[in-house]
């Protein structure tokens, strides 16, 4: 296939990312308690149906604290005068490893992972509440699994049963979310070399689908296409499940079935992106099946990439997080007043919020470790500001669906454009920027393989 003849392996996977890291990162945290400990289990292993598994995928807090991808571990961080990180981890087991693949243990874990002391998962039950006494505050994220609330409430008890002998249980219960999530905003060199990587390969898989896009495909070849490319080029996964949606479909937000044919003089919205080591990429591109826009659907698409532009001219530190929509939306506003979409003045339109009929979402999200990566929108009740590190999508659209008021040559056009971008010091970087977006760069590539 033309332009895609050697696979982006751009770097390191995720066992040679540089431990220091993670330590480094652990250090900040155990900063930012001041005093108390912290517990971080990872995510468990799902079953899908019967012994059938979901691909594992780690919990985002835990590996960006650890970097360490094994199910059932857990990471303790005490913070102090002397402060300590202990992770509990499943220990070697050459028949389960068998059959199962490879387990560090805790040993190995610790020296390659740069922790200060590590333990069997099977004594965590044990060990628990002796950590946990004389602690004055206690860390993690009640509410996010009834389970390990349940556990949690368990081992305080045992230590609230020792106060005769002296021992005192924490006071406090505290939200880590509320530290992780601000750490987490902030993307440092590693994460950001990661994300570039995560978006050239997907860059590479929407330039494959274009081309391999024509009339009477099925949407499910050209997420096959998407999904081959992710692959080849290092993805370990989808950072989400691809939306692949032609026509009609791609007036459906979420649209998930990936099943109708394509028929000409539709466009195909493609929102995909690969996750590369943790990292994920969110990129959304429209064009026509037959490689043509018509009047109707260029005039569209010309409107949502020129807010598409606003937006990102508002995106430089010192700017509110809401900035770059509000330029969206202004521009959307004027053109559909001016394609006679909407009636009125453009502020009249903002006002009344007739353009959200059209226009139903927000111009952008925090992105990371999570495809809606962590971290407030908002700081005192005010939109934040945004800073140098910072990284987030930008994706305008407009989805027009049949009704008595909209002329019929606009009928089920959906598009959205959406990139990835890093808040620079002078502005910021599109990281997605390869991606071809131009009505000429996408007319000269739509089903040419």
């Amino acid at each position: 296939m033309k332009g895609y003849s050697d696979p982006i392996l751009l770097g390191a996977s995720m066992n040679n990312i540089d431990t220091a890291v993670f330590a480094n990162r652990r250090a900040e945290l155990a900063r930012r308690m001041g005093r108390g400990i912290a517990i971080v289990p990872t995510a468990p292993e799902r079953m899908r149906s019967r012994d059938s598994d979901y691909p594992y995928r780690f919990d985002s807090y835990f590996y960006y604290l650890t970097g360490f991808r094994e199910p059932e571990s857990v990471l303790m961080v005490v913070a102090g005068e002397e402060s300590q990180s202990i992770l509990f981890c499943r220990d070697r087991n050459p028949e389960r490893e068998l059959w199962e693949g490879f387990r560090h243990g805790p040993e190995k874990a610790r020296e390659l992972f740069a922790l200060d002391a590590s333990a069997s998962i099977a004594t965590l039950d044990e060990a628990a509440p002796k950590l946990l006494a004389n602690q004055p505050a206690l860390h993690y994220a009640p509410g996010a699994d009834p389970a390990w609330d349940a556990r949690i409430m368990n081992w305080l008890n045992q230590t609230r049963a020792q106060v005769r002998n002296g021992i005192s249980t924490p006071a406090e219960i505290r939200d880590l979310r509320t530290l992780l999530d601000e750490m987490r905003v902030f993307k440092d060199a590693t994460e950001i070399d990661i994300m570039r990587r995560a978006a050239a390969v997907s860059a590479r898989g929407h330039e494959r689908a274009m081309r391999a896009t024509r009339p009477g495909r099925k949407e499910f070849e050209i997420e096959a296409e998407l999904l081959y490319a992710f692959c080849r080029g290092g993805s370990q996964f989808p950072a989400y499940w691809p939306i692949v949606a032609g026509g009609a479909n791609a007036c459906v937000l979420h649209y998930r079935d990936n099943s109708a044919p394509l028929a000409g003089g539709d466009l195909l919205l493609i929102d995909a992106g690969c996750e590369v080591d943790g990292y994920a990429s969110d990129i959304t591109r429209t064009f026509p099946v037959s490689g043509r826009f018509t009047t109707a659907q260029r005039e569209i698409y010309g409107l949502v990439l020129a807010a598409q532009a606003a937006a990102i001219a508002k995106m430089a530190p010192g700017n509110r997080w809401n900035e770059p929509h509000d330029a969206a939306v202004r521009v959307l506003a004027q053109g559909l007043v001016d394609l006679g979409l909407c009636e009125g003045t453009a502020d009249g339109v903002i006002e009344t919020e007739d353009y959200k009929r059209f226009y139903m979402h927000r111009t952008g999200h925090w992105l990371g470790l999570d495809v809606h990566d962590a971290g407030e929108y908002k700081l005192g009740g005010e939109w934040r500001a945004l800073e140098a590190g910072m990284t987030l999508t930008v994706e305008p659209g407009c989805y027009i669906r049949p009704a008595d008021n909209v002329p019929k040559q606009f009928w089920n056009i959906g598009v959205r454009i959406e990139d990835d971008a890093l808040i620079t010091p002078s502005g910021c970087e599109i990281l997605s920027a390869a991606t071809p977006k131009s009505i000429a760069e996408i007319e000269a590539m739509v089903g040419h393989e």
